[in-house]
Protein backbone atom coordinates (compact mmCIF):
# COMPACT_ATOMS: atom_id res chain seq x y z
CA UNK A 1 0.00 0.00 0.00
CA UNK A 2 2.84 2.37 0.66
CA UNK A 3 4.48 1.43 -2.47
CA UNK A 4 4.52 3.03 -5.70
CA UNK A 5 3.02 0.67 -8.44
CA UNK A 6 5.13 -1.74 -10.95
CA UNK A 7 3.26 -2.72 -14.06
CA UNK A 8 3.84 -5.88 -15.35
CA UNK A 9 6.09 -5.10 -18.09
CA UNK A 10 8.34 -2.93 -16.05
CA UNK A 11 8.89 -5.99 -13.61
CA UNK A 12 9.89 -8.20 -16.74
CA UNK A 13 11.99 -5.85 -17.96
CA UNK A 14 13.86 -5.36 -15.03
CA UNK A 15 14.03 -9.23 -14.20
CA UNK A 16 15.42 -10.00 -17.48
CA UNK A 17 18.09 -7.46 -17.12
CA UNK A 18 18.97 -9.04 -14.07
CA UNK A 19 21.93 -11.57 -14.32
CA UNK A 20 21.23 -12.93 -11.28
CA UNK A 21 17.89 -14.08 -12.67
CA UNK A 22 16.97 -16.90 -15.42
CA UNK A 23 13.44 -15.69 -16.55
CA UNK A 24 11.47 -19.27 -18.01
CA UNK A 25 8.01 -17.58 -18.91
CA UNK A 26 5.22 -15.46 -18.56
CA UNK A 27 1.70 -16.17 -17.44
CA UNK A 28 -0.90 -13.65 -19.14
CA UNK A 29 -3.70 -13.31 -17.33
CA UNK A 30 -6.70 -11.93 -18.83
CA UNK A 31 -8.60 -9.06 -17.13
CA UNK A 32 -11.41 -10.18 -15.74
CA UNK A 33 -12.71 -7.02 -13.53
CA UNK A 34 -14.44 -7.65 -10.70
CA UNK A 35 -13.44 -11.64 -9.95
CA UNK A 36 -11.21 -11.48 -7.52
CA UNK A 37 -14.16 -9.91 -5.06
CA UNK A 38 -12.59 -6.34 -5.04
CA UNK A 39 -14.08 -4.29 -7.70
CA UNK A 40 -11.66 -3.48 -10.40
CA UNK A 41 -9.04 -6.20 -9.05
CA UNK A 42 -8.22 -9.00 -11.32
CA UNK A 43 -5.97 -11.98 -11.09
CA UNK A 44 -1.81 -9.89 -11.44
CA UNK A 45 0.38 -10.88 -14.03
CA UNK A 46 2.74 -13.95 -13.49
CA UNK A 47 6.73 -14.36 -13.92
CA UNK A 48 8.12 -17.61 -13.51
CA UNK A 49 11.75 -17.18 -12.76
CA UNK A 50 14.89 -19.03 -11.61
CA UNK A 51 16.91 -17.35 -9.20
CA UNK A 52 18.84 -18.15 -5.60
CA UNK A 53 16.88 -18.12 -2.40
CA UNK A 54 18.72 -15.22 -0.90
CA UNK A 55 18.31 -12.64 -4.19
CA UNK A 56 14.39 -13.96 -3.61
CA UNK A 57 15.01 -12.26 -0.26
CA UNK A 58 16.52 -9.34 -1.63
CA UNK A 59 13.72 -8.34 -4.23
CA UNK A 60 11.20 -8.53 -1.78
CA UNK A 61 13.04 -6.30 0.65
CA UNK A 62 13.38 -4.53 -3.03
CA UNK A 63 9.84 -4.48 -4.45
CA UNK A 64 7.35 -4.72 -1.24
CA UNK A 65 4.22 -3.96 -4.06
CA UNK A 66 5.50 -7.72 -5.85
CA UNK A 67 4.52 -11.11 -3.96
CA UNK A 68 7.31 -13.47 -4.61
CA UNK A 69 7.10 -17.52 -3.46
CA UNK A 70 8.76 -20.84 -4.51
CA UNK A 71 7.16 -22.28 -7.73
CA UNK A 72 7.19 -25.72 -5.44
CA UNK A 73 6.35 -29.63 -7.53
CA UNK A 74 3.03 -30.49 -6.75
CA UNK A 75 2.44 -34.56 -6.42
CA UNK A 76 -0.52 -36.70 -7.03
CA UNK A 77 -2.95 -37.98 -4.56
CA UNK A 78 -2.62 -41.71 -5.55
CA UNK A 79 -1.16 -44.19 -3.45
CA UNK A 80 2.11 -46.27 -4.42
CA UNK A 81 3.70 -49.11 -2.78
CA UNK A 82 4.93 -48.33 0.34
CA UNK A 83 6.38 -50.30 3.22
CA UNK A 84 3.83 -51.99 5.25
CA UNK A 85 2.71 -49.93 8.48
CA UNK A 86 5.68 -47.99 7.57
CA UNK A 87 8.01 -46.71 10.61
CA UNK A 88 11.06 -44.61 10.95
CA UNK A 89 14.26 -46.59 11.04
CA UNK A 90 17.89 -46.02 11.28
CA UNK A 91 20.25 -46.95 8.59
CA UNK A 92 22.04 -50.07 9.58
CA UNK A 93 24.38 -51.90 6.95
CA UNK A 94 26.46 -54.81 8.56
CA UNK A 95 29.60 -55.64 6.62
CA UNK A 96 29.27 -59.03 4.87
CA UNK A 97 25.63 -59.64 5.66
CA UNK A 98 23.58 -59.22 2.27
CA UNK A 99 20.80 -61.44 0.54
CA UNK A 100 19.27 -61.66 -3.41
CA UNK A 101 16.19 -62.60 -4.24
CA UNK A 102 14.40 -63.38 -7.56
CA UNK A 103 10.94 -62.83 -7.72
CA UNK A 104 8.44 -64.49 -10.89
CA UNK A 105 5.65 -63.20 -10.92
CA UNK A 106 2.69 -64.85 -12.90
CA UNK A 107 -0.87 -65.22 -13.84
CA UNK A 108 -3.09 -68.02 -12.97
CA UNK A 109 -2.11 -70.08 -15.82
CA UNK A 110 1.96 -69.75 -15.51
CA UNK A 111 2.30 -66.47 -17.77
CA UNK A 112 4.62 -63.77 -16.55
CA UNK A 113 3.58 -60.15 -15.71
CA UNK A 114 5.98 -58.10 -17.14
CA UNK A 115 5.77 -54.32 -15.29
CA UNK A 116 4.67 -55.50 -11.58
CA UNK A 117 6.67 -53.73 -9.04
CA UNK A 118 7.92 -55.45 -6.38
CA UNK A 119 8.62 -54.06 -3.04
CA UNK A 120 10.40 -55.96 -0.20
CA UNK A 121 9.99 -54.70 3.32
CA UNK A 122 13.19 -55.87 5.31
CA UNK A 123 13.86 -55.24 9.07
CA UNK A 124 15.94 -52.35 8.40
CA UNK A 125 15.24 -51.11 4.91
CA UNK A 126 12.63 -51.84 2.06
CA UNK A 127 13.85 -52.16 -1.66
CA UNK A 128 12.24 -52.47 -5.31
CA UNK A 129 12.30 -53.83 -8.37
CA UNK A 130 10.24 -54.17 -11.73
CA UNK A 131 9.29 -57.40 -13.47
CA UNK A 132 10.98 -57.84 -16.82
CA UNK A 133 9.34 -59.40 -19.52
CA UNK A 134 9.76 -63.10 -18.18
CA UNK A 135 7.72 -61.72 -15.41
CA UNK A 136 11.17 -61.80 -12.97
CA UNK A 137 12.83 -59.02 -10.82
CA UNK A 138 15.67 -59.54 -8.47
CA UNK A 139 16.79 -57.76 -5.33
CA UNK A 140 20.04 -57.52 -2.61
CA UNK A 141 19.02 -56.71 0.66
CA UNK A 142 21.94 -55.12 2.39
CA UNK A 143 21.35 -56.54 6.24
CA UNK A 144 18.99 -58.65 5.61
CA UNK A 145 18.31 -62.52 5.53
CA UNK A 146 15.61 -64.75 4.39
CA UNK A 147 14.04 -64.89 7.91
CA UNK A 148 13.97 -60.65 8.62
CA UNK A 149 12.01 -59.92 5.78
CA UNK A 150 8.45 -58.73 6.64
CA UNK A 151 6.55 -59.06 3.74
CA UNK A 152 6.08 -58.81 -0.15
CA UNK A 153 4.15 -56.38 -1.73
CA UNK A 154 3.38 -56.53 -5.71
CA UNK A 155 1.79 -53.88 -7.53
CA UNK A 156 0.77 -54.60 -11.28
CA UNK A 157 0.18 -52.42 -14.19
CA UNK A 158 -2.93 -53.43 -15.11
CA UNK A 159 -5.52 -56.15 -15.49
CA UNK A 160 -4.82 -57.74 -11.86
CA UNK A 161 -5.06 -56.96 -8.22
CA UNK A 162 -2.21 -56.71 -6.24
CA UNK A 163 -0.57 -59.11 -3.91
CA UNK A 164 0.87 -58.96 -0.63
CA UNK A 165 2.40 -61.67 1.22
CA UNK A 166 3.12 -61.39 4.81
CA UNK A 167 6.33 -63.63 6.43
CA UNK A 168 6.96 -65.43 2.95
CA UNK A 169 9.16 -68.13 3.35
CA UNK A 170 11.63 -66.73 0.58
CA UNK A 171 14.60 -68.78 -0.94
CA UNK A 172 17.71 -67.02 -2.26
CA UNK A 173 18.76 -69.53 -4.18
CA UNK A 174 15.55 -70.16 -6.60
CA UNK A 175 13.10 -68.22 -8.07
CA UNK A 176 9.77 -66.84 -5.56
CA UNK A 177 6.76 -67.44 -6.83
CA UNK A 178 4.07 -64.91 -6.99
CA UNK A 179 0.58 -65.30 -8.56
CA UNK A 180 -1.84 -62.66 -9.19
CA UNK A 181 -5.55 -63.05 -9.25
CA UNK A 182 -7.11 -61.51 -12.60
CA UNK A 183 -9.84 -58.41 -12.12
CA UNK A 184 -12.46 -60.72 -13.56
CA UNK A 185 -11.55 -63.46 -10.79
CA UNK A 186 -13.70 -60.96 -8.53
CA UNK A 187 -15.28 -59.20 -11.20
CA UNK A 188 -16.89 -61.39 -13.29
CA UNK A 189 -16.90 -61.21 -16.98
CA UNK A 190 -15.02 -58.07 -16.73
CA UNK A 191 -14.01 -56.17 -18.89
CA UNK A 192 -16.04 -57.54 -21.19
CA UNK A 193 -19.05 -56.83 -19.33
CA UNK A 194 -19.71 -53.47 -18.08
CA UNK A 195 -18.67 -52.77 -14.17
CA UNK A 196 -20.20 -49.84 -12.37
CA UNK A 197 -17.60 -49.50 -9.40
CA UNK A 198 -18.12 -50.66 -5.68
CA UNK A 199 -17.72 -46.45 -5.11
CA UNK A 200 -20.70 -45.44 -7.62
CA UNK A 201 -23.02 -48.36 -6.04
CA UNK A 202 -21.91 -46.71 -2.27
CA UNK A 203 -23.19 -43.24 -3.80
CA UNK A 204 -26.69 -44.62 -4.58
CA UNK A 205 -25.80 -43.93 -8.69
CA UNK A 206 -27.43 -46.51 -9.50
CA UNK A 207 -30.72 -45.40 -8.11
CA UNK A 208 -30.76 -41.74 -10.54
CA UNK A 209 -32.98 -42.42 -14.01
CA UNK A 210 -30.79 -43.32 -17.01
CA UNK A 211 -31.49 -39.72 -18.37
CA UNK A 212 -29.60 -38.47 -15.77
CA UNK A 213 -26.24 -37.84 -17.57
CA UNK A 214 -24.83 -35.26 -16.78
CA UNK A 215 -25.56 -33.69 -19.96
CA UNK A 216 -24.37 -29.68 -20.63
CA UNK A 217 -21.99 -29.56 -17.96
CA UNK A 218 -18.19 -28.44 -18.41
CA UNK A 219 -15.41 -30.45 -16.85
CA UNK A 220 -11.69 -30.49 -16.19
CA UNK A 221 -9.29 -32.59 -14.97
CA UNK A 222 -6.08 -30.86 -13.94
CA UNK A 223 -3.99 -34.21 -14.21
CA UNK A 224 -1.19 -35.71 -16.28
CA UNK A 225 -3.91 -35.95 -19.56
CA UNK A 226 -6.24 -38.96 -21.16
CA UNK A 227 -5.32 -41.48 -23.43
CA UNK A 228 -7.93 -40.77 -25.81
CA UNK A 229 -7.02 -44.45 -27.69
CA UNK A 230 -8.41 -45.93 -24.65
CA UNK A 231 -12.48 -47.36 -25.52
CA UNK A 232 -13.70 -46.10 -22.06
CA UNK A 233 -12.39 -42.62 -23.01
CA UNK A 234 -13.04 -42.28 -26.93
CA UNK A 235 -14.84 -39.46 -27.32
CA UNK A 236 -14.96 -38.62 -23.74
CA UNK A 237 -12.72 -35.74 -23.41
CA UNK A 238 -13.19 -33.27 -25.78
CA UNK A 239 -10.66 -30.76 -25.25
CA UNK A 240 -8.11 -29.62 -23.26
CA UNK A 241 -4.19 -27.81 -22.70
CA UNK A 242 -0.75 -29.45 -22.35
CA UNK A 243 1.36 -27.20 -19.86
CA UNK A 244 3.34 -29.80 -19.33
CA UNK A 245 4.91 -30.29 -22.28
CA UNK A 246 3.39 -27.68 -24.34
CA UNK A 247 2.30 -29.30 -27.63
CA UNK A 248 -0.29 -29.38 -29.56
CA UNK A 249 -3.00 -32.30 -28.26
CA UNK A 250 -0.20 -33.55 -25.66
CA UNK A 251 -3.10 -33.90 -23.72
CA UNK A 252 -4.77 -36.39 -25.67
CA UNK A 253 -1.46 -38.68 -24.22
CA UNK A 254 -1.12 -39.81 -20.50
CA UNK A 255 2.31 -41.03 -19.81
CA UNK A 256 2.16 -41.75 -16.10
CA UNK A 257 -1.37 -42.97 -16.65
CA UNK A 258 -3.02 -40.74 -13.10
CA UNK A 259 -5.18 -38.59 -15.50
CA UNK A 260 -7.17 -41.68 -17.44
CA UNK A 261 -7.68 -43.33 -14.07
CA UNK A 262 -9.54 -40.19 -12.64
CA UNK A 263 -11.63 -39.54 -15.99
CA UNK A 264 -12.74 -43.09 -16.09
CA UNK A 265 -14.15 -42.92 -13.11
CA UNK A 266 -15.97 -39.29 -13.80
CA UNK A 267 -16.93 -39.97 -17.55
CA UNK A 268 -16.12 -43.07 -19.25
CA UNK A 269 -18.28 -44.22 -21.90
CA UNK A 270 -21.33 -46.20 -21.59
CA UNK A 271 -20.42 -48.77 -23.78
CA UNK A 272 -21.37 -51.98 -22.44
CA UNK A 273 -18.19 -52.75 -21.81
CA UNK A 274 -14.69 -52.10 -19.13
CA UNK A 275 -16.20 -49.05 -16.14
CA UNK A 276 -19.07 -46.40 -17.14
CA UNK A 277 -18.33 -43.28 -15.41
CA UNK A 278 -21.24 -41.18 -13.40
CA UNK A 279 -21.76 -37.99 -16.06
CA UNK A 280 -21.01 -39.91 -19.03
CA UNK A 281 -22.75 -36.81 -21.25
CA UNK A 282 -20.58 -33.91 -20.24
CA UNK A 283 -18.40 -32.33 -21.98
CA UNK A 284 -14.76 -33.04 -20.25
CA UNK A 285 -11.37 -31.04 -20.51
CA UNK A 286 -8.33 -32.43 -19.76
CA UNK A 287 -5.58 -30.42 -18.57
CA UNK A 288 -2.37 -31.98 -18.61
CA UNK A 289 -0.07 -30.41 -15.88
CA UNK A 290 2.35 -34.25 -15.01
CA UNK A 291 4.97 -35.26 -14.84
CA UNK A 292 6.76 -32.50 -13.47
CA UNK A 293 4.08 -30.01 -12.46
CA UNK A 294 4.34 -26.79 -10.09
CA UNK A 295 2.44 -24.06 -8.54
CA UNK A 296 2.67 -22.19 -11.84
CA UNK A 297 1.27 -24.55 -13.89
CA UNK A 298 -1.57 -25.09 -11.91
CA UNK A 299 -2.28 -21.33 -11.80
CA UNK A 300 -1.99 -21.74 -15.93
CA UNK A 301 -4.25 -24.15 -16.01
CA UNK A 302 -6.72 -23.19 -13.60
CA UNK A 303 -6.64 -19.90 -15.73
CA UNK A 304 -7.55 -22.16 -18.65
CA UNK A 305 -10.57 -23.70 -16.71
CA UNK A 306 -11.98 -19.53 -15.87
CA UNK A 307 -11.41 -18.90 -19.67
CA UNK A 308 -13.11 -22.07 -20.86
CA UNK A 309 -16.43 -21.29 -18.50
CA UNK A 310 -15.72 -24.97 -16.18
CA UNK A 311 -18.36 -25.94 -14.53
CA UNK A 312 -16.32 -28.25 -11.84
CA UNK A 313 -12.53 -28.72 -11.94
CA UNK A 314 -11.53 -31.91 -9.93
CA UNK A 315 -7.80 -31.40 -8.54
CA UNK A 316 -6.27 -35.09 -7.50
CA UNK A 317 -2.97 -33.06 -6.23
CA UNK A 318 -1.78 -31.35 -3.62
CA UNK A 319 1.40 -30.28 -1.84
CA UNK A 320 2.18 -29.70 2.25
CA UNK A 321 3.03 -25.91 1.53
CA UNK A 322 0.07 -23.04 1.08
CA UNK A 323 0.37 -20.62 -1.86
CA UNK A 324 -1.31 -17.65 -1.90
CA UNK A 325 -0.89 -16.99 -5.45
CA UNK A 326 -2.98 -20.51 -5.81
CA UNK A 327 -5.18 -19.81 -3.15
CA UNK A 328 -6.23 -16.31 -4.86
CA UNK A 329 -6.71 -18.03 -8.33
CA UNK A 330 -9.39 -20.85 -7.13
CA UNK A 331 -11.08 -17.93 -4.94
CA UNK A 332 -11.24 -16.35 -8.60
CA UNK A 333 -12.54 -19.52 -9.78
CA UNK A 334 -15.15 -19.41 -7.16
CA UNK A 335 -16.49 -15.98 -8.28
CA UNK A 336 -16.69 -16.87 -11.69
CA UNK A 337 -18.85 -19.94 -11.20
CA UNK A 338 -16.36 -22.64 -11.05
CA UNK A 339 -16.13 -25.61 -8.56
CA UNK A 340 -13.20 -27.16 -7.32
CA UNK A 341 -13.08 -30.72 -5.49
CA UNK A 342 -9.59 -31.43 -4.08
CA UNK A 343 -8.26 -34.87 -2.87
CA UNK A 344 -7.42 -34.25 0.99
CA UNK A 345 -4.26 -36.24 0.25
CA UNK A 346 -2.22 -39.54 1.38
CA UNK A 347 0.68 -39.24 3.60
CA UNK A 348 -2.10 -39.98 6.87
CA UNK A 349 -1.41 -36.20 7.70
CA UNK A 350 -2.63 -32.79 7.73
CA UNK A 351 -5.05 -31.94 4.69
CA UNK A 352 -3.12 -31.02 1.64
CA UNK A 353 -3.10 -27.57 0.19
CA UNK A 354 -5.21 -26.69 -2.00
CA UNK A 355 -7.71 -28.83 -0.08
CA UNK A 356 -6.75 -26.67 3.15
CA UNK A 357 -8.44 -24.24 1.46
CA UNK A 358 -12.15 -23.74 2.95
CA UNK A 359 -14.08 -22.82 -0.73
CA UNK A 360 -13.25 -26.02 -2.18
CA UNK A 361 -14.92 -29.53 -1.56
CA UNK A 362 -12.30 -31.54 0.22
CA UNK A 363 -12.49 -35.28 0.04
CA UNK A 364 -11.20 -38.16 2.19
CA UNK A 365 -10.85 -41.54 1.25
CA UNK A 366 -12.75 -44.34 2.64
CA UNK A 367 -13.16 -48.38 1.40
CA UNK A 368 -15.76 -51.25 1.68
CA UNK A 369 -14.67 -54.66 3.10
CA UNK A 370 -15.08 -57.36 0.60
CA UNK A 371 -14.68 -55.15 -2.62
CA UNK A 372 -11.31 -56.79 -3.07
CA UNK A 373 -9.57 -59.94 -2.18
CA UNK A 374 -8.21 -60.85 1.29
CA UNK A 375 -4.91 -60.76 0.12
CA UNK A 376 -4.51 -57.27 -2.21
CA UNK A 377 -2.50 -54.46 -0.63
CA UNK A 378 -5.74 -52.68 -0.59
CA UNK A 379 -6.39 -54.52 2.97
CA UNK A 380 -3.65 -53.02 4.36
CA UNK A 381 -5.40 -49.79 4.09
CA UNK A 382 -8.22 -50.65 6.34
CA UNK A 383 -8.34 -48.91 9.59
CA UNK A 384 -10.99 -50.18 12.14
CA UNK A 385 -13.38 -49.06 12.79
CA UNK A 386 -15.74 -50.55 10.35
CA UNK A 387 -19.45 -49.91 9.93
CA UNK A 388 -21.87 -52.43 9.44
CA UNK A 389 -22.01 -52.55 5.58
CA UNK A 390 -18.27 -52.47 5.88
CA UNK A 391 -17.14 -48.98 5.04
CA UNK A 392 -13.96 -48.22 6.68
CA UNK A 393 -11.28 -44.92 6.85
CA UNK A 394 -8.42 -45.75 4.61
CA UNK A 395 -5.41 -45.35 6.62
CA UNK A 396 -3.45 -43.24 4.25
CA UNK A 397 -6.20 -40.45 4.16
CA UNK A 398 -5.12 -36.81 5.29
CA UNK A 399 -7.75 -35.57 7.98
CA UNK A 400 -8.96 -32.64 9.69
CA UNK A 401 -11.69 -30.28 10.25
CA UNK A 402 -11.08 -29.61 6.53
CA UNK A 403 -12.32 -32.55 5.30
CA UNK A 404 -15.86 -31.71 3.95
CA UNK A 405 -17.14 -35.40 2.89
CA UNK A 406 -15.39 -38.79 2.34
CA UNK A 407 -16.05 -40.69 -0.83
CA UNK A 408 -14.47 -44.54 -2.36
CA UNK A 409 -10.88 -44.31 -2.71
CA UNK A 410 -9.51 -47.92 -1.94
CA UNK A 411 -9.80 -50.42 -4.63
CA UNK A 412 -11.08 -48.16 -7.54
CA UNK A 413 -11.04 -49.82 -10.84
CA UNK A 414 -10.76 -47.21 -13.53
CA UNK A 415 -8.94 -46.79 -17.13
CA UNK A 416 -5.67 -46.61 -17.74
CA UNK A 417 -3.50 -46.72 -21.18
CA UNK A 418 -3.40 -47.80 -23.44
CA UNK A 419 -6.54 -49.97 -23.14
CA UNK A 420 -6.12 -51.44 -19.91
CA UNK A 421 -7.67 -51.08 -16.38
CA UNK A 422 -6.05 -51.10 -12.68
CA UNK A 423 -7.34 -51.05 -9.16
CA UNK A 424 -5.90 -48.01 -7.20
CA UNK A 425 -6.47 -46.29 -3.88
CA UNK A 426 -5.50 -42.94 -3.18
CA UNK A 427 -7.95 -39.57 -2.21
CA UNK A 428 -7.20 -39.06 -6.08
CA UNK A 429 -9.76 -42.00 -6.68
CA UNK A 430 -11.92 -40.68 -4.12
CA UNK A 431 -11.88 -36.92 -5.56
CA UNK A 432 -13.57 -37.57 -8.97
CA UNK A 433 -16.30 -39.67 -7.47
CA UNK A 434 -17.21 -36.41 -5.68
CA UNK A 435 -16.67 -34.53 -9.10
CA UNK A 436 -18.58 -36.78 -10.86
CA UNK A 437 -21.93 -36.05 -8.72
CA UNK A 438 -21.41 -32.40 -8.70
CA UNK A 439 -21.64 -32.39 -12.67
CA UNK A 440 -24.96 -34.70 -12.18
CA UNK A 441 -25.98 -31.78 -9.59
CA UNK A 442 -25.35 -29.36 -11.68
CA UNK A 443 -27.09 -30.81 -14.96
CA UNK A 444 -30.21 -32.00 -13.24
CA UNK A 445 -30.89 -30.46 -10.02
CA UNK A 446 -33.48 -27.89 -10.27
CA UNK A 447 -31.89 -25.08 -8.28
CA UNK A 448 -29.07 -24.77 -10.70
CA UNK A 449 -31.87 -24.26 -13.49
CA UNK A 450 -32.98 -20.90 -12.00
CA UNK A 451 -32.49 -19.89 -8.93
CA UNK A 452 -28.27 -20.29 -8.90
CA UNK A 453 -27.68 -20.08 -12.96
CA UNK A 454 -25.45 -17.32 -12.38
CA UNK A 455 -22.03 -18.14 -12.88
CA UNK A 456 -20.79 -16.58 -9.17
CA UNK A 457 -19.96 -17.80 -5.56
CA UNK A 458 -23.42 -18.30 -4.64
CA UNK A 459 -23.76 -21.53 -7.45
CA UNK A 460 -20.73 -22.93 -5.97
CA UNK A 461 -21.62 -22.17 -2.32
CA UNK A 462 -25.23 -24.06 -3.00
CA UNK A 463 -23.83 -26.80 -4.97
CA UNK A 464 -21.24 -27.93 -2.29
CA UNK A 465 -23.92 -27.64 -0.07
CA UNK A 466 -26.34 -29.79 -1.58
CA UNK A 467 -23.76 -32.48 -1.76
CA UNK A 468 -22.91 -31.57 2.22
CA UNK A 469 -26.69 -32.16 2.95
CA UNK A 470 -26.83 -35.23 0.85
CA UNK A 471 -23.90 -37.33 2.89
CA UNK A 472 -25.09 -40.46 5.11
CA UNK A 473 -22.29 -39.74 8.53
CA UNK A 474 -20.15 -42.48 9.06
CA UNK A 475 -19.21 -43.30 12.62
CA UNK A 476 -15.28 -44.00 11.75
CA UNK A 477 -14.20 -43.57 15.11
CA UNK A 478 -12.92 -39.83 14.06
CA UNK A 479 -15.27 -37.22 12.13
CA UNK A 480 -12.05 -35.61 10.73
CA UNK A 481 -11.71 -38.64 8.60
CA UNK A 482 -15.30 -38.38 6.82
CA UNK A 483 -16.28 -34.91 7.00
CA UNK A 484 -20.35 -34.57 6.51
CA UNK A 485 -19.83 -38.43 5.79
CA UNK A 486 -20.58 -40.40 2.05
CA UNK A 487 -22.79 -38.51 -0.38
CA UNK A 488 -25.74 -39.72 -1.99
CA UNK A 489 -26.81 -39.54 -5.15
CA UNK A 490 -30.57 -40.39 -5.21
CA UNK A 491 -30.56 -37.98 -2.05
CA UNK A 492 -28.63 -34.99 -3.91
CA UNK A 493 -30.97 -34.92 -6.73
CA UNK A 494 -34.41 -36.12 -4.82
CA UNK A 495 -36.05 -32.92 -5.65
CA UNK A 496 -35.38 -33.63 -9.19
CA UNK A 497 -36.95 -37.36 -9.10
CA UNK A 498 -40.34 -38.17 -10.48
CA UNK A 499 -42.51 -39.61 -7.78
CA UNK A 500 -40.90 -38.10 -4.63
CA UNK A 501 -42.53 -35.98 -1.95
CA UNK A 502 -41.30 -32.28 -2.02
CA UNK A 503 -38.89 -31.19 -0.01
CA UNK A 504 -38.01 -34.97 0.99
CA UNK A 505 -33.99 -34.83 0.96
CA UNK A 506 -34.29 -31.62 3.19
CA UNK A 507 -35.63 -34.42 5.70
CA UNK A 508 -33.95 -36.91 4.53
CA UNK A 509 -30.70 -34.57 5.72
CA UNK A 510 -31.80 -33.29 8.76
CA UNK A 511 -33.22 -36.69 10.24
CA UNK A 512 -29.38 -38.56 9.16
CA UNK A 513 -27.78 -35.09 10.66
CA UNK A 514 -29.61 -35.86 13.89
CA UNK A 515 -28.96 -39.61 14.01
CA UNK A 516 -25.29 -38.75 13.13
CA UNK A 517 -25.24 -36.04 15.79
CA UNK A 518 -26.42 -38.37 18.17
CA UNK A 519 -24.24 -40.90 17.61
CA UNK A 520 -20.97 -38.83 18.29
CA UNK A 521 -22.64 -37.85 21.24
CA UNK A 522 -23.05 -41.54 22.41
CA UNK A 523 -26.31 -41.73 22.49
CA UNK A 524 -26.67 -44.20 19.12
CA UNK A 525 -24.14 -46.91 18.94
CA UNK A 526 -24.50 -46.56 15.14
CA UNK A 527 -24.99 -44.60 12.32
CA UNK A 528 -28.22 -44.90 9.84
CA UNK A 529 -28.09 -48.14 8.27
CA UNK A 530 -30.86 -50.15 6.02
CA UNK A 531 -34.32 -49.25 7.16
CA UNK A 532 -37.07 -51.77 6.47
CA UNK A 533 -40.13 -49.75 5.88
CA UNK A 534 -40.35 -47.31 2.73
CA UNK A 535 -42.54 -45.28 2.83
CA UNK A 536 -44.53 -44.26 -0.46
CA UNK A 537 -43.36 -41.47 -2.44
CA UNK A 538 -39.39 -40.92 -0.54
CA UNK A 539 -36.09 -42.32 -1.82
CA UNK A 540 -34.70 -45.10 -0.28
CA UNK A 541 -33.24 -43.97 2.66
CA UNK A 542 -35.09 -40.91 3.29
CA UNK A 543 -36.22 -41.78 7.11
CA UNK A 544 -32.61 -43.40 7.72
CA UNK A 545 -31.92 -40.98 10.26
CA UNK A 546 -35.62 -41.42 11.91
CA UNK A 547 -35.80 -44.99 11.53
CA UNK A 548 -32.13 -46.21 13.36
CA UNK A 549 -33.47 -43.22 16.59
CA UNK A 550 -37.23 -45.21 16.30
CA UNK A 551 -35.42 -48.95 16.61
CA UNK A 552 -32.75 -47.77 19.29
CA UNK A 553 -35.62 -45.82 21.36
CA UNK A 554 -37.75 -48.98 20.69
CA UNK A 555 -35.01 -51.70 22.19
CA UNK A 556 -34.57 -49.67 25.08
CA UNK A 557 -37.86 -49.50 25.73
CA UNK A 558 -38.79 -46.45 25.26
CA UNK A 559 -41.44 -46.46 22.76
CA UNK A 560 -44.50 -48.62 21.57
CA UNK A 561 -44.20 -50.54 17.96
CA UNK A 562 -44.23 -47.72 15.25
CA UNK A 563 -47.47 -48.63 13.38
CA UNK A 564 -46.05 -48.67 10.04
CA UNK A 565 -43.65 -51.43 11.25
CA UNK A 566 -40.34 -49.64 11.65
CA UNK A 567 -39.13 -51.42 14.78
Amino acid sequence: MIAPPLEPTDLRDMLERDPEVQVQRHLEMPQRVGLMGLEGVSFPSVTVASMSREHADALRRQLPQVHIERDRLLTYTEVSAMPRRATRRQVVQPVGLDVTFTFLVTDPDGKPVPGATILVNGYLWPAQTVTGTDGRGTITMVGETPESIASVQVKPQSGFWSRIVDRPALKPDRDNLIVLKRLSDTLPGFPDQQLFGWGQQAMHVHRLPPTFRGAGVKIAVIDSGAALAHPDLAGQVVAGCDVSGRKAGGWKMDTVHHGSHCTGVITGADNGQGIVGFAVEAEVHACKIFPGGRLSDLIEALDYCLDKEIDVVNLSLGTKEFSPLVAAKIEELRNGGVACVAAAGNDGGPVNFPGSMPIVLTVAAIGKAGAFPDDSTHVDQIREPRTREGYFSAEFTCFGPEIDVCAPGVGIVSAIPPDAYAAWDGTSMAAPHVTGLAALVLAHHGDFVDGFRERNARRVDRLIQIIKSSCTPLNLGDPRRTGAGLPDAARALAPSLPGVAPHAADIQSMLDQLAGEMAWAGLLPTVPGQVPFQPPGIPMGAYGGLAQLNQEMYAAGLTAPHPYGWQ
